[in-house]
């Protein structure tokens, strides 16, 4: 059984609305067609203090969500565009996967190799594919495996009002992404999860 983690990195609280929540539970639900269980954490409920260690001290709750990044098969990514970038949020989960450089597995593997990441993206403004490039850099850069086609997004009209979570359906070009990346991502991770990456040789 596969493990599924989406990281909701919307800038507004719980009970808010939130589109990339939307989003990211289609991926989820996507992800669950192929043998996939899966949860969402919206970040922003929680104190995660700004830092590259893996543990910023006394009140940081990043360490709660950092258990639940090592226990999955498949990390989802949503982010917001605001501005053109990714939410702050989104930057500063970022920064705190930074830790993860250091970290190996018991066979000095990246602790993080052998883990599948796939990125959500939605805004009324340009600039998914931007974030999408940046996002597959840094969690590339910190271990993670991107599959082929693994992000969906979906853009508004510019400088309008409409939000993802405003469609009455679906456009049919994001939900055959999302099923194209939930595919893809579980077929990765199931690769992986048999035939991991080779470890380094032994100094």
């Amino acid at each position: 059984m596969l493990r599924a983690l989406a990281l909701n990195c919307t800038l507004k609280p719980s009970p808010g609305e939130s589109s990339g929540e939307l989003l990211a539970q289609q991926v989820l639900d996507a992800l669950a067609d192929h043998g996939a269980t899966g949860e969402q954490v919206r970040v922003v409920d929680f104190d995660v203090r700004p830092g590259v260690e893996t543990d910023m001290g006394e009140g940081d709750e990043w360490p709660r969500i950092r258990e639940k990044v090592l226990a999955a098969d498949i990390l989802v990514f949503a982010t917001p565009t605001w501005m053109g970038h990714m939410s702050s949020v989104a930057q500063r989960v970022l920064e705190r996967l930074d830790a993860e450089l250091s970290e190996t597995d018991d066979e000095g593997r990246a602790i993080l190799a052998g883990k599948v990441a796939v990125t959500v993206v939605v805004g009324n403004e340009d600039g998914a594919h931007a974030i999408t490039a940046d996002v597959y850099q840094a969690l590339g850069d910190v271990g993670f495996t991107i599959p082929s086609q693994g992000g969906v997004y979906w853009n508004g009209e510019a400088m309008q009002t409409t939000d993802y979570k405003d469609l009455p359906e679906t456009p049919e070009k994001v939900a055959t992404a999302t099923a194209t990346l939930a595919r893809n991502a579980a077929h990765l991770a199931t690769v992986l999860r048999e035939r991991p990456y080779p470890a380094p040789p032994e100094q």
